[in-house]
């Protein structure tokens, strides 16, 4: 009864302020970029998650029933939630739409992974606009979130979903084909790559393309290198894009937090241009992620192009604690120890003491017990004052 399921844990005593503070710091920045916050249910039908939507498989989700029969899921992905809230709420709207949240997702992770089942994400949703504009003030407003909380050396690596795409239909791939080269660039194995491309017919330009594919990142000047072997419509598109981007996030001064990676891979199919994952030191898992899915509010009935991103806030906590850079506590603790005999003063010094703005916790003991309880306070790292009355 004291435990925990596996997957899940408490949150307490100065952690759980830190991450609260940590989480305030985010939705500022969040605000400062225009976005209004939306609230969407912890659980919802199964079809908001399905196979078709691109989240995460069917096995991987918490499911539950309602008396009706139907299968519910607590959501594993904010995104289609909010997608769903565009179009049924913002059908007719054509201007830009910005939303952010904050919630939980859930996720079944398999036990042996030793990752969290429950995490709380921050993010924000730009919708009704494909513009690459968009695209970069996104990316800034990773960046400025991530500097808000306190980090300086981290890196948001930029993918584009298109480019892997281009050469997969190049090369006339059928889904179990894909799927394999997935797993091959997933886990960086080039011999098993060139060990695939040995059994298929294909171009040498292409060939060489698939075999780099884990390789290709690094900065603008990388990406621009291998142009000339790009010879299909939907790669060079992808590559275009990026370059472009890469222009506009010079306007933002954002350069040396980016690099690219065009062989990023992300686990949600709805992904339609660029991908986006940020890392820092402390954590081998992304502190935020995020892309364009072009396509994914108009399955809920509204034709509209979007963006988004999500901050991992265990992810980023944990990063900060071991760079040892997490926010500073708010204000020093008081403690008012005090007899019942002093009560009537103790409540007027507390009160007094919070009106200036101070953190105070009043505590009665006995008599007998004032020394004992003192010299326990005095030794509690979390408490900065102590008043004995």
């Amino acid at each position: 009864m004291l435990h925990t399921p596996e997957g899940v844990r408490d949150i307490y005593n100065g952690e759980c302020r830190l991450k609260q503070r940590l989480e305030e710091s985010l939705r500022q920045v969040f605000h400062l970029y225009g976005f209004e916050d939306i609230e969407t249910p912890s659980f919802e039908f199964f079809d908001v998650f399905n196979k078709e939507r691109g989240t995460i498989p069917s096995r991987e989700m918490y499911k539950l029933f309602d008396r009706e029969g139907n299968t519910l899921v607590l959501r594993p992905d904010l995104t289609p939630s909010v997608a769903r809230c565009a179009a049924k709420y913002f059908k007719e709207e054509s201007l830009p739409i910005r939303l952010c949240y904050q919630g939980s997702t859930f996720i079944n992770n398999e036990s042996h992974k030793g990752k969290l089942n429950e995490v709380t994400q921050l993010g924000a949703e730009l919708i009704n606009d494909s513009s690459v504009e968009a695209d970069a003030e996104m990316l800034a407003l990773t960046v400025e979130a991530l500097k808000a909380s306190g980090l300086s050396e981290f890196q948001v690596e930029v993918g584009h979903a298109d480019f892997l795409n281009g050469l997969l239909e190049e090369a006339a791939c059928s889904e179990e084909e894909r799927g394999e080269i997935k797993a091959l660039m997933e886990s960086k194995n080039i011999f098993g790559m060139e060990e695939f491309l040995e059994k298929r017919r294909l171009p040498s330009d292409l060939k060489d393309l698939f075999v780099l594919l884990p390789e290709l990142f690094g900065t603008i000047e990388d990406l621009e290198k291998i142009e000339g072997k790009v010879k299909n419509n939907r790669s060079q598109r992808a590559l275009e894009r990026l370059k472009e981007l890469y222009g506009l996030l010079g306007c933002y001064g954002l350069e040396k937090y980016i690099t690219f990676d065009l062989g990023m891979l992300s686990r949600y199919d709805y992904y339609t241009g660029i991908i986006l994952k940020a890392y820092t030191y402390g954590t081998g898992e992304p502190v935020a992620k995020g892309g364009r899915y072009d396509s994914l509010v108009g399955q809920f009935g509204k034709d509209a192009p979007a963006i988004g991103v999500a901050i991992v806030a265990d992810q980023l906590l944990l990063a900060l604690e071991r760079q040892k850079k997490c926010p500073e506590e708010e204000g020093e603790l008081t403690v008012i120890l005090y007899t019942k005999e002093k009560n009537k003063e103790a409540v007027s010094m507390a009160a007094q003491l919070r009106k200036e703005g101070r953190r105070v916790s009043p505590v009665c003991v006995l008599e007998s017990q004032k020394a004992e309880t003192a010299e326990a306070y005095q030794e509690n790292s979390r408490v900065q004052k102590l008043i004995v009355l």
